[in-house]
C-alpha cells in the first residue's frame, strides 16, 4: 500500500471512531428505596466471639499500668534533679544548720553524761613495780606456692 493510501485509510478508521459515543460504564450504584421499618425475617443469633484473648487484654492492661507507674517515677525523679540542680551552697548551710546544731547539742549533752557517770578511781601504788616479759617464738612454715606461716608466742 503507497503512503497516500495508508495515510487516507488512517484518517477514516480515527474519524470513524471518534465518530462513536464513549460509553461510560457506572461504577457504583446507589439504592434510593426506604428499607422497612419491620420485617418477619427472625433475629441472628450474634454470638460473643472476642478478637483478643482474656490474657492478652490482662498483659495490655498491666503493661500501661507499669508504664504509668514508671512515667510518675521518671517525674519524680526529674523534679527531685531540678530541685537539686538549683542548690547553692548558701540554701545547703542554712538547710542543715539547724541538724547541726542539734547533733552538736546532743554531743555536749552526751559527752556530760558519760562524764557524770564515770566512776573517779585513784589508784596509789606503794611499792616496788617490776616488769618482767619473756618471749618464746615458735615459727613454723607450710607449703610453697599458698605458704601458710604459724607463730606460737608464749
Amino acid at each position: 500500500m503507497p503512503a497516500s493510501e495508508a495515510a487516507a485509510e488512517a484518517r477514516r478508521l480515527i474519524d470513524d471512531w471518534a465518530s462513536k459515543p464513549v460509553r461510560h460504564h457506572p461504577t457504583s450504584f446507589r439504592d434510593h428505596t426506604e428499607p422497612p421499618v419491620y420485617g418477619d425475617a427472625p433475629p441472628v443469633p450474634q454470638p460473643d466471639h472476642r478478637i483478643v484473648p482474656a490474657w492478652a487484654a490482662g498483659i495490655a492492661v498491666a503493661s500501661i499500668g507499669v508504664g504509668a507507674g514508671v512515667t510518675g517515677i521518671g517525674c519524680g525523679a526529674w523534679l527531685v534533679l531540678q530541685g537539686l540542680a538549683s542548690v547553692t551552697l548558701n540554701s545547703v548551710l542554712m538547710v542543715t544548720l539547724p541538724f547541726a546544731g542539734l547533733a552538736m547539742a546532743a554531743t555536749a549533752i552526751g559527752g556530760a553524761i558519760s562524764k557524770a557517770r564515770a566512776p573517779v578511781t585513784k589508784t596509789v601504788y606503794e611499792g616496788p613495780v617490776t616488769h618482767h616479759t619473756e618471749i618464746h617464738n615458735n615459727s613454723t612454715t607450710r607449703g610453697a606456692f599458698f605458704a601458710r606461716t604459724r607463730n606460737e608466742i608464749r
